[in-house]
């Protein structure tokens, strides 16, 4: 079977050691995690923490089965797939060397990013948007030189029905 990327979305107890529960599980099972966002939603006693992980099917309704039953746990979903909002949200520091200051600010408008620091050597740029418009960015990026980026991986939210 083939290993897909999953988004797993769960609502949460905002306590003391949820995160370190739900974290163990993956470990325990020997699941890698390749992104984890948590924060407090609406409500400042629940938190919504988005982890993404790749695995088969069998192994998703696994975890998610595992997710459930662990206590501080209110509501898991699984978020693949065109039903979901997916985005994602990078600082990347670029060096900005006068010949391509006004390449770069180009690229900025293009991909409707913020630059958000200027120095003398560099440029650090906010962007948001899913997954392909990253990858794009940062090709157009590279041959200029990125010094450091920071990603926050997908996050994602359920459609609302029309």
């Amino acid at each position: 079977m083939k290993e897909e990327k999953h988004i797993f979305s769960m609502l949460v107890d905002n306590v003391p050691g949820v995160l370190s529960r739900v974290v163990g599980l993956f470990s325990g099972r020997d699941f890698n995690i390749d992104s984890l966002c948590v924060a407090e939603t609406l409500d400042p006693e629940v938190s919504r923490i988005t982890i993404v992980s790749r695995a088969d099917a069998p192994i998703v309704e696994q975890i998610e089965k595992q997710l459930n039953k662990l206590v501080n746990v209110r509501k898991i979903r699984d978020l693949t797939g065109p039903k979901a909002v997916k985005r994602e949200m990078a600082l990347i520091c670029v060096k900005a060397k006068a010949q391509h200051r006004a390449e770069i600010l180009r690229i900025v408008d293009i991909f409707r990013c913020k630059v958000v620091d200027v120095g003398p050597g560099h440029y650090i740029l906010e962007v948001t948007g899913d997954e392909g418009k990253l990858a794009a960015l940062l090709n157009l990026l590279k041959p200029m030189g990125i010094k450091k980026i920071a990603r926050t991986g997908p996050i994602a939210l359920f459609r609302e029905p029309n």
